[in-house]
């Protein structure tokens, strides 16, 4: 074996294994691998600020009662973090026309040109190293890939409403 080759799984006949074995070494790798992608990210912000300011730039514009569904967060702290996120000229609040108690975040130009820098970064970072690849280990990570997301989309439910308020 050379160095560069990896030992395989055995054939197809062999017993799968336990699903507790295999989310641990799954959580284990997409856990240092979210890490060193958002070091790559070097935008300055903290997770929580990056993760608030990417589910505005898919879902907005949000409530912040709708934001703090999707974060899983207090409507304190969301507003601490629309705050901060302001502050940067990252999002904007728009007031309802219809009701002005009402306000739903969006993210600026200087908001969506952060998140695709970083998302540019994290990717050629990744990119780099699955280059070196076999075609049929990155098509074993693809469809890994796929996977995990269809994992992740059945405990999805719908928190949101189309106007972007909490159910």
């Amino acid at each position: 074996m050379s160095p560069t080759e990896r030992p395989r799984a055995a054939a197809t006949n062999a017993p799968a294994p336990a699903a507790e074995k295999v989310a641990a070494a799954l959580r284990l790798s997409t856990t240092r691998l979210a890490r060193r992608l958002r070091t790559e990210a070097e935008i300055g912000l903290t997770p929580s600020l990056l993760s608030a300011l990417a589910v505005v730039h898919v879902h907005g514009p949000l409530t912040l009662g709708a934001l703090a569904d999707l974060e899983g967060i207090a409507p304190p702290t969301v507003t601490k973090i629309v705050g901060k996120l302001q502050d940067q000229d990252l999002v904007e609040r728009l007031h309802d026309a219809a009701d002005r108690r009402v306000c739903r975040v969006v993210t600026t130009a200087a908001g969506e040109d952060l998140l695709a820098r970083s998302r540019a970064r994290k990717t050629a970072w990744l990119a780099a190293r699955l280059e070196s690849l076999p075609a049929d280990d990155l098509a074993v990570l693809q469809r890994a890939a796929e996977i995990v997301d269809d994992v992740l989309a059945a405990d999805r439910s719908p928190r949101v409403d189309a106007q972007g308020g909490a159910p």
